[in-house]
């Protein structure tokens, strides 16, 4: 199973709750997903005519493709249950909450997923904090290496 993670969602963003999606791809796009051609760290998804769609995702045109070659830059749909929309469009109304993807895989069957999440925006003395326990924790672990 192959996954991509958005680093800098988990720098910028807490993280309320994960929904596990489908994505909409053309054939050249997950070839190039397989390949590891994927960029989505200033992704975000938005609620249109109730149906969720992912922005800004650069997944690379495929080398060995023809003219059926996809556009990098378009927006994908997701694919959810009604009750999981409905849910998220609750939760986005309020003020401050936003839909982000935090990983892209592949699962055991071939298809391709995305998780995304309702997320809230953290403020700069948040990102502080977190790199301070980063650090802290990265410290330990050399110790306990060096040990």
């Amino acid at each position: 199973m192959k996954s991509f993670k958005n680093r800098k969602a988990y720098h910028n963003y807490f993280f309320l709750q994960d929904f596990e999606a489908g994505i909409v791809l053309q054939g050249t796009e997950v070839k190039s997903i397989r390949s590891g051609k994927l960029n989505f760290k200033d992704s975000f998804a938005r609620i249109e005519e109730n149906e969720i769609w992912l922005h800004h995702m650069h997944i690379s045109v495929y080398e060995r493709g023809s003219y059926s070659n996809h556009d990098p830059e378009r927006k994908r749909k997701l694919l959810l249950n009604r009750r999981e929309i409905k849910k998220i469009m609750k939760y986005t109304e309020e003020k401050g909450m936003t839909l982000v993807p935090k990983t892209v895989f592949i699962n055991d069957k071939g298809l391709v997923k995305v998780v995304v999440s309702i997320a809230k925006g953290k403020k700069t003395y948040d990102k502080r904090d977190s790199l301070k326990e980063k650090d802290a924790i990265r410290d330990v672990q050399r110790k306990i290496k060096n040990l």
